[in-house]
């Protein structure tokens, strides 16, 4: 068990009890998953024909309790695509199990669901990156996953994937082309980027000490989500794409005054989020 009490492990039967109740409530039959990040939960207000969940009414559900996080799941058509949409994810500072964090992406497998679109908002580590960049994710560093905190944990259910499932492709490639034109043919080219993706536990923003180590294993935006999504959701065969907004610039100096917050996260993602927005609904027209 955890400190709160929560299950460290969730049954099949206990999946296909959320998935069924969504199917039973829901007209739709979504293809596409989206998790959306701080302040990006505006992707789902794109939907049309929406059917709204709020967690507390989903069995098994867990809370989303930061600002930012609106507490939703939303089914619609996006751009000719049925979708299903998660306004708000869950993370592991919030005193959550990872298999709670991660509990949503099992049942959207069940749910017939063959894509999953990841989105959050990141510190900047390449210091060719600048505040309001888009950066596609092309791989990921997962360091809660070097201790131990692995969503993959424990006995494996073959129902889902195998026991050692491969993530040298764990973003697919057809997709990472596709957003590349896409922002091409949208004009915002110039502000997308492509790098690799670290996961800390958070919920502190990182010391100077940690960033600079964290250059030097190759990272080049750092957060406190996604890869325990990733990782389960390549564990079940979805394919996986990926897009950090860079709200601020990590600070790597000690003579440096500049300090994040996480208002400030809010800030650059109200500034970006049409763009990004944008981006993903064009893509969707194209899968």
């Amino acid at each position: 068990m955890t400190s709160t009490g929560e299950s460290c492990s969730y049954t099949y039967e206990e999946y296909k009890e959320t998935a069924d109740w969504l199917l039973t409530h829901a007209k739709q039959r979504p293809k596409v998953a989206i998790i959306c990040g701080s302040g990006l939960g505006g992707l789902a207000d794109l939907l049309v024909e929406k059917t709204v969940f709020p967690y507390a009414e989903i069995p098994h559900f867990p809370q989303s309790t930061v600002e930012g996080h609106d507490g939703q799941l939303v089914f619609g058509e996006l751009n000719g695509k049925l979708c299903v949409c998660m306004q708000g994810r869950f993370h592991f500072y919030e005193g959550h199990s990872i298999a709670k964090v991660t509990y949503p992406v099992r049942v959207f497998y069940l749910l017939g669901v063959d894509t999953l679109i990841v989105t959050n908002a990141a510190g900047g580590l390449n210091p060719k990156f600048n505040v309001g960049d888009i950066m596609l994710i092309r791989d990921h560093i997962n360091l809660p996953g070097f201790a131990g905190i692995n969503p993959l944990c424990g006995q494996n259910d073959d129902r889902f994937g195998s026991r050692f499932p491969c993530m040298s492709d764990a973003y697919d490639r057809d997709l990472l082309r596709l957003a590349q034109e896409t922002a091409q043919e949208q004009g915002c080219a110039a502000f997308l980027q492509q790098g690799v993706y670290c996961m800390l536990a958070g919920p502190m923003y990182e010391t100077v000490a940690e960033c600079r180590a964290l250059r030097i294993l190759g990272a080049e935006a750092v957060g406190m989500s996604t890869v325990p999504e990733v990782v389960l959701a390549r564990h079940c065969g979805l394919r996986v794409l990926g897009f950090s907004l860079i709200t601020n610039k990590v600070v790597t100096d000690y003579e440096s005054t500049e300090r994040v917050s996480h208002n400030e996260v809010l800030e650059t993602t109200r500034m970006r989020t049409k763009d990004l927005q944008k981006l993903v609904s064009n893509l969707l027209s194209k899968l």
